[in-house]
């Protein structure tokens, strides 16, 4: 299962900077990530991550400009 198949399996992920990617289900998240307990095919999980990362700058930008 590759990453254009559409039976593969994703889960959305989030680092520290609070940006928002996809990665497989079926491995390890890697360092510096973190699930948030959604998973689905490929464009279900871009879906969720286009819903709930509103601002995509990088968490401490975000706080710097506050």
């Amino acid at each position: 299962m590759g990453i254009d198949d559409p039976e593969t399996v994703f889960q959305v992920v989030v680092n520290d900077e609070e940006q928002y990617s996809i990665w497989f289900a079926d491995r390890p998240v890697p360092p510096g990530w973190a699930g948030v307990g959604v998973t689905g095919r490929k464009q279900e999980c871009l879906d969720h991550i286009e819903k709930v990362w509103i601002d995509m700058r990088p968490r401490s930008l975000r706080e710097h400009a506050a």
